[in-house]
């Protein structure tokens, strides 16, 4: 299985201030405190009814599967205008990316679509991103008016997956976009799976409890809910960034670590915390769950916008 590697503290910083669209979230990732400007880039946004096919792939427990998937039903649900601050209302900060685009796209408006499970793990446990999860993300119908996410289970090795990423969005040569993200559970909690795992690096700070009980799932949320955002504001490439192309700073990855007002390396922010679970979120979502999403840059302000 693939471990977080073991570099100097110094270069492990250095290197996380440049996070990327490839998903990676490192609970030490230093905090960025000027403007962030994201540039537009003259390309496409993700534009109008956009359906969401999960491809489960690996072995996924009904319960997981649930999670994940009311998180993504939630994203487009009004949802009781009581249960505040919700999924839907963070998705709203996105909505202004598209009255900044100069060609006046529509909003992209997510909702859950078809649902495939591949627990046979037919391209076997050790995948690559360009080929594997290209292929499945095809085989889950991605196409223009789509877009595939696939999900692997804590037993999958995916090239990168722990040393480099947490997941990534990328787009096929037919014009179709995907997002892949991994269960890190088994693999590296501590680094794909923060803040509900102590972290790989730096101080131990205690771990939050996750909002729906399963480091897993819920980590696998905060990671995918960044990858939305980045595949909606940038699905191929010349959207909204900041930085190298091949490296870019987007609508998530541009504020890593940050959960709640007052974050810092190491802390996720001021957050609810249930009374009952005492698991800690950020955003309420359908079916009555709670879910714990990353902050995103608001292009209004030029600065990193959370719920709390």
């Amino acid at each position: 299985m693939a471990s977080p590697p073991l570099l100097p503290l110094l270069l492990l910083l250095s290197a996380l201030l440049f996070q990327t669209s490839l998903g990676a979230r490192n609970p030490n990732a230093l905090v960025e405190t000027q403007p962030l400007k994201l540039t537009y880039h003259n390309g496409p946004l993700l534009s109008g009814p956009v359906s969401a096919n999960l491809v489960w792939y690996g072995n996924f427990t009904a319960a997981q599967r649930a999670v994940v998937s009311d998180f993504v039903a939630s994203l487009s649900s009004s949802g009781d205008p009581r249960s505040q601050p919700s999924v839907s209302t963070w998705w709203k900060t996105i909505d202004k990316y598209y009255s900044v685009a100069p060609n006046h796209q529509k909003p992209a408006i997510i909702t859950l679509g078809n649902q495939t499970l591949d627990d046979s793990y037919s391209l076997g446990k050790s995948l690559k991103v360009d080929s594997d999860i290209r292929q499945l993300a095809a085989a889950g119908g991605a196409r223009w008016d789509s877009l595939a996410v696939v999900l692997t289970s804590a037993d999958v090795a995916v090239d990168g997956f722990c040393r480099s990423r947490c997941g990534t969005h990328g787009s096929t040569s037919s014009g179709s976009v995907y997002v892949w993200v991994g269960d890190a559970s088994a693999q590296c909690p501590g680094y794909c799976a923060w803040p509900f795992h102590r972290p790989a690096y730096g101080p131990q700070t205690a771990p939050l409890a996750a909002p729906n009980g399963d480091v897993g799932a819920d980590g696998m949320v905060a990671v995918l809910a960044g990858l939305l955002a980045g595949a909606a504001t940038n699905p191929f490439g010349d959207g909204f960034f900041q930085g190298p192309r091949e490296a870019p700073l987007e609508a998530a990855s541009a504020c890593p670590g940050v959960f709640g007002r007052g974050a810092y390396p190491g802390y996720a922010g001021e957050l609810p915390v249930d009374p009952t679970s005492g698991a800690s979120y950020n955003a309420r979502g359908a079916r009555g769950r709670k879910y714990l999403v990353p902050a995103l840059v608001d292009p209004s302000t030029a600065a990193c916008s959370t719920l709390v």
